[in-house]
């Protein structure tokens, strides 16, 4: 029996493997390539120069792959890349890249989209990331591992955020959000390391010490930022060298940060 429901249009041109099941009404367009055991829901569009890995699930009403939303956008061929085992639930909108910035939109493995979230052109989305309810990316957004963000945030263009953040309902995201920490609130403000999250990746007591630490150096201590990054650097070895990996993420993003991190 075919998994492609005899509504569906899936244009000729279009790379499916045999596995992949569309639901009634979808539409799939010719520069497609779907991998094995995704699943596409109902009434879903999915276009553009898209490339989707293995066992995704998109619920109904996505549009995937949609022209950008830049004015300078001239109908040039960039791209979508989704990696594998996604789910993006209903009325999400994950829109191809620019050629004024990398040229592609790309999604990691494993991260739990809510509705009605948008992933804006050029912005790269790590691994095991959850997006609530109606967040919305503005484009050329960085975003690590193991983030959480709240429902309603917006996320303002060529911001970063860090691995195992956690932003609250609500943030209105205008600076760089450092890994591991908490922030909510518009002005949006740092509010504490995010203690539940890395109890439930396992992270051992000293470790989650010694980012407390980090996020005292950072928030309470009244240092500058410079001042700051020569004393996380001091930390080095502290509790047997259990966090120096926390450490050199902490110091590689505050380096690379141009916007300035939340404070």
């Amino acid at each position: 029996m075919s998994l492609i429901h005899p509504t569906a249009i899936v244009d000729p041109a279009a790379q499916l493997d045999s596995s992949v099941e569309v639901g009634a009404y979808s539409l799939i367009g010719p520069h497609v390539k779907i991998g094995a055991g995704t699943k596409v829901g109902p009434h879903v569009v999915i276009e553009g120069h898209t490339t989707i890995g293995r066992d995704n699930t998109f619920f109904q009403f996505s549009s995937i792959g949609a022209a950008n939303q830049d004015k300078k956008y001239a109908g040039e061929p960039t791209t979508l890349v989704i990696g594998h085992r996604n789910t993006i639930r209903e009325f999400c909108t994950l829109n191809i890249g620019t050629v004024q910035d990398r040229g592609e939109t790309r999604l990691g493995d494993d991260n739990w989209i809510m509705a009605y979230c948008h992933i804006a052109h050029d912005t790269v989305l790590g691994n095991q990331n959850t997006l609530a309810n109606g967040v919305t990316f503005a484009g050329h957004v960085t975003v690590g591992n193991w983030v959480t963000i709240g429902g309603l945030s917006g996320i303002l263009q060529r911001m970063r955020i860090g691995d195992h953040a956690m932003i609250g309902f609500q943030a209105h995201v205008a600076h760089d959000v450092p890994p591991f920490m908490t922030v909510d609130g518009n002005p949006l403000a740092a509010r504490a390391v995010n203690v539940v999250g890395l109890k439930r990746r396992d992270f051992s007591t000293e470790r989650i010490g010694v980012i407390r630490q980090i996020h005292k150096l950072l928030y309470r201590s009244g240092h500058s930022l410079d001042e700051a990054r020569v004393a996380i650097e001091a930390l080095r070895g502290s509790e047997g060298g259990v966090a120096d990996g926390d450490i050199d993420n902490m110091l590689a993003f505050l380096a690379a940060s141009t916007r300035g991190i939340v404070r």
